[in-house]
């Protein structure tokens, strides 16, 4: 029955047997899920050329399920492959066996998460607070904070945590021992990460307290579910155990305090002298408290109503599942602070909490907001003697402009939602290099070249985006090629070109006409922390004319006014010839 006033405020029920009223707030929270997503989906098919800028890593290798003789012996596709969590690269590998393309399914797959996590999220709300209308505002608020950022839209296997961890929770929090154990096992086939973090909750499940003092549960259904857990997670850890990556080792803590890409300023930006930006705010080291949307402070209010249920009377309905928010706090950190222990034999230590808090400060806000609309409308309606009530004005005005602020607070922000899509505006260079064989290498060290093997099916030397500093077997052979690339580029020595087309099997070689410029090495950080290569080839592009900066035409298989393609096997037999140079002017 309702906690007070039940004519007036009967979406406060508890009654989950209210029919109408339940139905009526879930179909609500999905329409404003689906909406979001549609704004979504209009960016996703906005261009025949879009993909989002994280799943270029995944989508590209995957087109080998499609085709294949695609991107033969290439170091990037090799190494994205063995870094794909098996789950995720076992669902696209189904989907390419019924025609869909990974490109196509990385833009409709946002779609499902976003629809299942609403579903899973607002079952595991009411399972908290029986109370419909808490379910709408959590979802709205999760909703909103997923679409702020482009973890959903990525449609990377971190994109999969969110459903995933939320039915692990439902399931935890109604004790559904098979559909529980079925939800672990997905989210470490597709985020082994949080494994760890939910192994964790079902520990701290077993821990009953006495004031300050901690007891292990002697319930044996409550001991079986938790081993059982706990056994699912060994299995789908175990493989992860056993194996060795050919690209390894991982990077050590040592070694990365010495390499410019873990700095403030580079490409991971990992290690600061700033302690707040560490702990807290790092992307890859901090904690990532979220405060997007703004309601999400709101989730700090709902220990403080705990203890005042006379002033908060709906917190007294609150169900005992709740003790499932601490656990997951508590879970999240130990991991936390276990990565930051063992740099980087856990990976990045900001995993284990930046998604797990999203879902819980969404959960923990959407409970105190609606203990605190409950508590407000209550006040406003007690009875005066007066006819003119200030209260009941103050109190609806208040709860008006709550509600204004959580369904309107996306058009405040500058770009909602934020995807991450990247679009390619040179069709007709894609186009180009689809038509060449399909073992073809592309040169490049233009940032176009990250969408090449995407939007053209062919593989790249090196990339901007695949640069990635993690397994040092990896890295030490794309550092290589970057170095060597760089050298050769600005070089005046026709030998060093033709030794790096014929060291990598270079087919073509890309040149942006602005290449030859200072400034287009200066602006890449991602060249700029590579030393003392960079400013070798600095030095060498203002002591002279870099023979690809010459006039190549008869080697040219493309050009247009921002690209020229240059076919490998026409410059391994070219003579230098000129001084002045047709590249180094921008149009």
């Amino acid at each position: 029955m309702p906690i007070a006033h039940p004519r007036k405020f009967s979406f406060f029920s508890v009654n989950l047997l209210l029919k109408s009223q339940l139905e009526f707030w879930f179909g609500l929270s999905l329409a404003f899920a689906l909406y979001y997503c549609v704004l979504a989906i209009g960016q996703a098919f906005g261009s025949e050329y879009v993909v989002q800028d994280d799943a270029r890593e995944y989508v590209f290798w995957m087109q080998r399920f499609l085709d294949p003789e695609l991107l033969p012996n290439d170091l990037i596709a090799d190494y994205f492959q063995s870094v794909t969590p098996p789950g995720y690269a076992a669902l696209f590998r189904l989907m390419a066996g019924v025609g869909v393309t990974p490109l196509l399914l990385s833009k409709l797959l946002p779609v499902a998460l976003c629809l299942v996590s609403t579903i899973y999220c607002f079952g595991f709300c009411l399972q908290l607070l029986p109370v419909p209308m808490a379910g709408f505002i959590t979802t709205v608020l999760l909703n909103q904070s997923l679409w702020v950022k482009d973890d959903l839209a990525s449609a990377t296997p971190r994109a999969f945590v969110y459903p995933l961890l939320l039915a692990f929770l439902y399931y935890l929090s109604r004790r559904s021992l098979l559909p529980c154990l079925a939800s672990l096992a997905l989210l470490g086939l597709f985020y082994p990460p949080l494994v760890f973090v939910a192994a964790g909750v079902l520990c701290l499940s077993l821990l009953r307290w006495q004031g300050w003092r901690p007891q292990l549960d002697s319930n044996r259904s409550n001991v079986r579910f938790c081993v059982l857990g706990l056994g699912v997670v060994l299995l789908v850890l175990l493989p992860y155990a056993l194996g060795s990556s050919r690209f390894g080792p991982m990077i050590s803590l040592a070694k990365a305090k010495l390499m410019p890409e873990f700095a403030a300023n580079g490409r991971i930006r990992f290690f600061s002298d700033n302690p707040w930006f560490f702990w807290l705010e790092g992307q890859h080291s901090g904690l990532r408290l979220t405060f997007t949307p703004a309601l999400y402070a709101a989730s700090f209010l709902l220990p403080i109503l705990l203890r005042y249920p006379e002033r908060f009377p709906l917190v007294r309905q609150l169900r005992p599942a709740l003790v499932i928010l601490p656990q997951l706090v508590l879970a999240s950190v130990a991991i936390f602070l276990l990565a930051h222990a063992t740099l980087f034999k856990l990976f990045l230590p900001s995993r284990y909490t930046q998604h797990s808090f999203k879902i819980l400060m969404a959960v923990a806000a959407g409970i105190a907001l609606t203990v605190l609309l409950h508590a407000l409308l209550t006040w406003g309606s007690r009875r005066s003697e007066q006819n003119f009530n200030p209260k009941k004005i103050l109190a609806f005005s208040l709860a008006g402009l709550l509600g204004m602020v959580l369904i309107t607070y996306p058009s405040f922000l500058k770009k909602f939602p934020r995807t991450g899509y990247v679009t390619g505006h040179f069709p007709e260079l894609y186009e180009f290099f689809a038509q060449q064989p399909k073992d073809s290498l592309i040169a490049s060290l233009a940032e176009e070249a990250d969408n090449l093997p995407t939007f053209a099916q062919r593989s790249i030397l090196v990339g901007q985006e695949y640069v990635l500093p993690y397994h040092m077997g990896y890295y030490r052979q794309v550092r290589q090629r970057t170095a060597d690339l760089l050298q050769a580029q600005y070089s005046s020595d026709w030998a060093v070109i033709r030794d790096l087309i014929q060291t990598y099997g270079v087919d073509f070689w890309l040149l942006d006409r602005a290449a030859f410029e200072p400034e287009y090495i200066t602006r890449k950080r991602w060249l700029r922390q590579l030393q003392p290569e960079t400013s070798e080839a600095l030095s060498a592009l203002k002591q002279g004319t870099p023979v690809l900066a010459q006039p190549l035409d008869r080697c040219e298989a493309f050009a247009t006014e921002k690209w020229v393609v240059l076919r490998a096997d026409c410059l391994l037999n070219a003579l230098p010839v000129g001084k002045s140079s047709a590249l180094a002017q921008s149009p």
